[in-house]
């Protein structure tokens, strides 16, 4: 499913305009984006949660030449799943 097919459905099922569907998505992921970068969880309860979680530095191969590379610590975002969306998919 693509943004807009994800817009259209939340418009029909909310009774809402295109537009205002999109804007709302919008600011609901805007707020999720900028609550990561602040560090903090963003949970629905049931749903799941997204957050934040480090990766360490580590050392990779370049596999163009088999050469020895270091891979610098990251942050990235992660999503878990709430047991009410893990039963709905099974």
């Amino acid at each position: 499913m693509t943004k807009s097919e994800f817009v259209e459905q939340v418009a029909d099922r909310a009774g809402l305009s295109k537009k205002d569907a999109g804007d709302a998505v919008d600011a609901m992921l805007e707020t999720i984006e900028s609550a990561l970068k602040r560090g903090s969880e963003v949970v629905f309860s049931g749903f799941g949660k997204f957050s934040v979680s480090t990766r360490g530095a580590r050392e990779g191969r370049n596999p163009a030449t088999g050469e020895k590379i270091q891979i610098a610590a990251s942050r990235v975002p992660k999503f878990t799943a709430g047991a009410a969306l893990k039963k709905a998919v099974n």
